[in-house]
């Protein structure tokens, strides 16, 4: 018994010397395995061949004071590792890498922030709803029951047929925003909207899409002719002429298509604005009776007005962009131009 006290003792100091000669992690696993596995585990071995039940007690007391003895300076010494700067990797903040490039805001998003300014400092929040859209709010709620010639003028991808759909137009979530609030109402609504096209330069099967709406009382036409031209001169600057033409949406009435002046000739016209001076860039009107009926409002009450601008068509006329398709293309490069 008295030679196991005896080595227990002269392992404490041996330890106690090795410990000094510790730098670095790698080294304070080494002698913790040694001390807390190997030396250890001798020890309790040994103590199956002691017979007297009352030396097992005292042996055992002593190889637990051991072992924790040993954890305790370990972790002492695990702790001024940790807390050592000198040992942590040091990198140079200072040091620039030429051949890494920050990365550069799409111009279409830009684009769209510069249009969203606008309408915010106009009074008009920001309201998004769901892609895959109920026909209910797509066309019927809009004035468009089944089997409307109009449904004809929007190609439509139907999930469920017929009641589930990818949204062609961002009018369900003015839909939507009626039904659950009450006048006054002054949003536009954002989003991606999707109809049967064929890819070519000035049309893609997915595109972005800007609504807005204002329901209020005596809301008038001459309401929505200030907003549209305030718009589209902030946007694309005050020498820009606009003009308002009859047209046709079954969810306005009446109804007008906008004009601008071409922003590649400035009205004497070209090839881009097929020699007219004037690209079309809008579609509003004032909301049909029949919708704000079918959100619950009354009609003789209050009026509004809706427009709508496709963000695609109107992202190429403000960046000089040739085609729609330059927008979907990865090319960073043009992006750090726009």
């Amino acid at each position: 018994m008295s030679e196991i006290y005896d080595d227990i003792n002269k392992q404490k100091d041996i330890f106690l010397k090795e410990i000094k000669e510790v730098k670095n992690v790698s080294d304070l696993k080494t002698i913790k395995s040694k001390y807390l596995k190997v030396y250890t585990k001798d020890l309790y071995a040994q103590m199956k061949n002691i017979e007297s039940a009352e030396d097992k007690k005292q042996l055992g007391k002593a190889i637990n004071d051991f072992k924790k003895y040993i954890e305790e300076q370990l972790e002492i010494l695990s702790n001024n590792f940790n807390n050592d700067s000198s040992s942590a990797v040091k990198y140079d903040v200072t040091m620039i890498k030429k051949n890494i490039f920050i990365g550069a805001e799409h111009p279409l998003i830009k684009f769209y922030k510069k249009i969203e300014k606008v309408c915010i400092n106009m009074g008009f929040s920001v309201v998004q709803g769901p892609e895959m859209e109920l026909d209910k709010y797509n066309f019927e709620k809009l004035n468009i029951p089944p089997h409307h010639p109009a449904r004809d003028m929007q190609d439509t991808f139907y999930v469920t047929p017929p009641s589930v759909l990818l949204r062609s137009h961002t009018s369900s979530v003015q839909v939507r925003t009626m039904e659950k609030a009450k006048p006054p109402i002054q949003i536009i609504s954002p989003g991606t909207v999707y109809r049967v096209d064929d890819i070519d330069p000035q049309h893609t099967p997915m595109f972005y899409q800007v609504e807005g709406l204002m329901i209020g009382e005596k809301v008038s036409f001459s309401n929505l002719k200030a907003v549209l031209i305030k718009l589209l001169k902030e946007v694309f600057g005050d020498s820009t002429k606009v003009r308002f033409r009859p047209s046709y949406y079954p969810y306005t009435e009446p109804s007008a298509a906008i004009d601008m002046s071409c922003t590649e000739c400035g009205g004497s016209g070209c090839r881009t604005c097929g020699n007219s001076g004037w690209i079309t860039v809008l579609g509003s009107g004032m909301v049909h009776p029949n919708v704000l009926e079918g959100v619950g409002y009354d009609s003789e009450k209050y009026t509004g007005f809706a427009f709508g601008l496709g963000l695609n068509r109107l992202a190429l006329l403000y960046y000089g962009l040739g085609e729609i398709r330059k927008i979907y293309e990865n090319d960073i490069s043009l992006w750090r131009q726009l």
